[in-house]
Parts: structure tokens; C-alpha cells; sequence
């Protein structure tokens, strides 16, 4: 089975020896865990978890539309937080990217993130009509 690449400016460049998706022969689509960092710069989006979500959110748009994909073709999500007290916050941003049919997710607290950050979200999708 072939497995490619995606790699887009208008999401943060790998910290690490990954890729920021890989993408099977069958179209089915693997984002690495993404963090608030800002594209171009590597600083994080803010300190707060809301808006944390949202660039998370937004670097996986960006990534899942470089690989021919988008949100609406999400099939699951994991959810890192820093901290579960945070949980209705997160939730109520997340919930205004995937209003309609929400992807199956899984959600747990982590000691800790890179950079210190609050939440970091990985994603499965899949390439419409492929």
C-alpha cells in the first residue's frame, strides 16, 4: 500500500521527525496530534483553551484541505487536554466546527502537552469520493 505526505504552510511546520498528515492508497487521511501554534511563527494561539481549540481547529482545516479533504469528512478525533476541568469550554468551541454529523471522538487528560499547551487534536477523515 502507498502511503503519502501532506505538508501545507498554512499549518505548523513539524516540531519533530513526523509529517503533519499521512494519506493511504484507499484515501483515508491521518493528521499528527496538532497544538495552538500559529503558522509561520511556532508561538502558541493565546492562553486560554477556547482559543487554543480554535487554532488547533484551524490548522487541521488547513491540513485536511491541502490533502483534498475538510471537517465535514472527519471520522474521528482524539482530544488531549491539559486539564478535564476545561472540558465544557473546549467542547463548546469544538462543537462550532462540527455542527452537523460530529465525528466519533475520544477525549482524555495528559500530564502534559508540547509547549505546555492545553489542547492538542488528532484527527482520521477521508478523502470525499475516492
Amino acid at each position: 500500500m502507498k502511503i503519502g505526505t501532506i505538508s501545507t504552510p498554512h499549518a505548523p511546520a513539524a516540531i519533530g521527525p513526523y509529517s503533519q498528515a499521512v494519506v493511504t492508497e484507499g484515501g483515508m487521511i491521518y493528521t499528527a496530534g496538532q497544538i495552538a501554534l500559529l503558522p509561520g511563527t511556532s508561538e502558541l494561539a493565546g492562553g486560554d483553551v477556547k482559543t487554543q481549540t480554535r487554532q488547533v481547529l484551524a490548522n487541521i482545516r488547513a491540513i485536511l484541505e491541502a490533502a483534498g479533504s475538510s471537517l465535514e469528512c472527519v471520522v474521528k478525533t482524539t482530544v488531549f487536554m491539559k486539564d478535564m476541568n476545561e472540558f465544557a469550554a473546549m467542547n463548546e468551541t469544538y462543537a462550532e466546527y462540527f455542527e452537523h454529523s460530529p465525528p466519533a471522538r475520544s477525549t482524555v487528560e495528559v500530564s502534559r502537552l508540547p509547549r505546555d499547551a492545553r489542547v492538542e487534536i488528532e484527527v482520521v477523515a477521508v478523502i470525499p469520493n475516492r
